[in-house]
């Protein structure tokens, strides 16, 4: 018989991996098995699959060909709450993979990106440096509450800014949300008391986040669909390179003009980065609308993809994914500092962990496209639960251990951030991703809320080098957990055969 492809393979679910064109043989296919061919209760395209009337769609064959479903197939709902293979009503999506305008776009997303998370990835370098100044009298807990709000607004708002991005664009939340992080920036410059800083760098760059984060990951999936994990790969190292460039500027700056001139430097920076961004962040198409036409509904939030247990524990992974990133990446500077070394220096720690961040979220696209994203996800959290209780919870004194460590982490920790976004992606229609990245990553913004300050909490147990090792012990369980729930999202999708490309 011959083996099905879906006229536009974003509208299924779980149509997750590479396709090869059109009459081209299997036997070209990598070693890993497509989980197209996995017969999983008729989620997946079988070898075996009806026609829409019921009949078999013949003898097998090794080429692959358009499916041809009924128009009443159109806007249906699979039992899981995401959308069922498309029909042959369904306009077919061709993505460009590339071409001038993709790239530009995945450049205009890497210039957003680095106003969001290259400030995320600087955390650490603000709780020192306001650990022993503007907030010297406040505990770390305290002070932990400041960078998890802005997590969580960035998070949580976006569970709205994911379906007006779907309905309405990127060109207008891009420009509000560029506008809003340049001037929590120079607002922050003047701030010196603790609800200050809690307005301007949280909730006035929270917002500013949240409108620009949805957008820069939306956007690509509008241009790219077997090439997205290389795509979303080489936009999302901009946290990286924002990570790198911003402890090293202000470990200078700092000490030499100062707070406020540093703050407004930052300020400058990220408005130049808005003209890019600006310019080149646009979508391509439609949105998914109804045989009724378009409802007020599709502008609200969407719950239903929860019933499928694979999204919920893609989800919940990312909750867990949250406790376990932002101990190190907040605290690493501080953990170093209380061992012995100059603040100072520590400051370059964080850079070290950027810098491996930036081949973590290129090199793992790279592969993910090729072996599965699941595959690939599943085991860099794996290397970051090894990482945090065998490199970093034993370093103590050792700077060459802490190096190694930062490096390494950035690595591993890069990959996890740059994939979860396309692993999302393979489980809903490309016109839907902002509904459902938004949604799970509303449910990670808890994580993100209560996350440094559970670590400034543990800090202060007993003595300082017990108050450590509870926070790495933390970091360590809750990556393990992590790892746990995209198994079972993995599991649940093809089984437990680990050749299965998903």
């Amino acid at each position: 018989m011959t083996l099905g492809r879906a006229p536009n393979a974003e509208d299924s679910c779980l149509k997750n991996h590479q396709q090869p064109p059109a009459g081209e043989s299997l036997s070209t296919l990598p070693t890993f098995i497509d989980s197209s061919d996995q017969e999983k209760g008729g989620s997946f395209v079988s070898k075996r699959e009806a026609n829409s009337d019921g009949r078999d769609s013949g003898p097998e064959s090794d080429t692959i060909q358009d499916l041809s479903d009924s128009p009443d197939d159109v806007g249906a709902k699979c039992e899981n709450g995401l959308a069922r293979q498309p029909s042959a009503a369904t306009t077919v999506i061709d993505f460009p993979e590339g071409g001038l305008q993709g790239w530009l776009v995945v450049f205009g997303s890497f210039c957003a990106m680095i106003s969001v998370f290259g400030l995320i990835n600087s955390a650490a370098v603000f709780e020192s440096y306001f650990s022993t100044h503007q907030l010297v009298n406040h505990s770390a807990s305290e002070i932990g509450w400041i960078f998890s709000l802005y997590l969580f607004i960035v998070f949580f708002v976006g569970i709205q800014v994911g379906p007006i991005f779907d309905r309405h664009g990127a060109r207008l939340l891009v420009a509000v949300g560029s506008l809003l992080v340049v001037l929590s920036l120079m607002l922050l410059s003047l701030s010196k008391t603790y609800y200050q800083i809690m307005l301007t760098y949280s909730v006035l760059g929270g917002l500013g986040g949240a409108l620009l984060n949805c957008p820069a990951y939306g956007s690509i999936t509008h241009f790219f669909h077997v090439r997205r994990g290389l795509a979303t790969g080489v936009a999302t190292i901009s946290g990286g390179i924002g990570g790198i460039v911003f402890p090293i500027m202000l470990r200078y700056t700092l000490p030499s003009i100062g707070f406020p001139w540093s703050c407004r430097i930052l300020g400058f920076i990220m408005l130049g980065l808005a003209v890019p961004a600006n310019l080149f962040i646009k979508t391509r198409l439609k949105p998914k609308i109804s045989h009724d036409g378009p409802k007020i509904s599709s502008l609200l939030p969407d719950f239903s993809g929860f019933r499928d247990l694979r999204y919920a524990f893609s989800a919940i992974g990312i909750f867990f994914m949250e406790w376990g990133l932002f101990m190190p990446l907040t605290y690493i500077v501080s953990y170093a500092a209380a061992h012995g070394q100059d603040a100072t220096e520590s400051y370059l720690l964080l850079s070290y962990l950027n810098a491996g961040s930036v081949l973590g979220r290129v090199l793992p696209g790279l592969f993910a496209d090729r072996i599965g994203r699941f595959n690939v996800v599943i085991i860099t959290i794996s290397l970051c639960v090894v990482l945090v209780l065998a490199m970093w919870l034993p370093a103590a004194m050792s700077k060459s251990v802490l190096i190694g460590y930062a490096v390494l982490f950035g690595f591993a920790s890069g990959s996890n951030l740059g994939l979860v976004p396309v692993c999302l992606g393979q489980l809903c229609d490309a016109r839907q991703f902002g509904r459902y990245y938004s949604t799970a990553m509303m449910v990670a913004s808890f994580g993100t809320l209560s996350s440094v300050p559970i670590g400034g909490a543990l800090l202060e147990m007993g003595s300082s080098e017990t108050g450590w090792r509870a926070v790495i012990i933390f970091s360590g369980l809750s990556y393990f957990i992590a790892l746990a729930c995209y198994t079972s999202a993995r599991v649940l999708a093809v089984g437990f055969n680990p050749r299965v490309k998903f």
